[in-house]
């Protein structure tokens, strides 16, 4: 008890930083549905993976992964019929961050699809780990 008392910034140091990992850990949720954009690009390659980008117009238009497909968020509960015939494919939803595409994987697997994940960090995130982005129109 001394010890502590003696140095309890140390001590604060190590309670701070244990609240910071469980927090961190709370935060990320279900990791077994978050993708990093190497797993994503392996997923891609391997099982034919199909990337949907859940992000508005002028967002896609900037910048998007090559042959991904385009269903706003706000369009994903009437549009997810289109995504259908791709049930028994990975399918991996992408927006600027991962935080709206967090959201349309519960929408997707209330609809019951099995393998969807989650682009981690989103387009920000793909772009730093030096993954091509296709500015072409479809």
């Amino acid at each position: 008890m001394e010890f502590l008392q003696q140095n309890w910034y140390w001590a604060a140091l190590a309670v701070a930083s244990g609240a910071w990992l469980l927090v961190e850990t709370v935060r990320s949720g279900n990791n077994k549905a978050q993708l990093s954009p190497v797993q994503a690009t392996l997923l891609i390659n391997r099982e034919d993976a199909i990337v949907v980008d859940v992000r508005d117009q002028g967002e896609y238009a900037a910048g998007h992964i090559a042959g991904s497909r385009h269903i706003p968020a706000g369009e994903l509960e009437r549009r997810s019929g289109e995504l259908d015939k791709f049930k028994s494919r990975p399918i991996i939803l992408c927006c600027a961050t991962g935080n709206r595409s967090a959201g349309a994987l519960a929408q997707l697997r209330k609809a019951g699809f099995e393998k969807v994940y989650n682009l981690r960090g989103g387009i920000m995130e793909w772009e730093k780990a030096g993954q091509p982005l296709s500015r072409k129109r479809k």
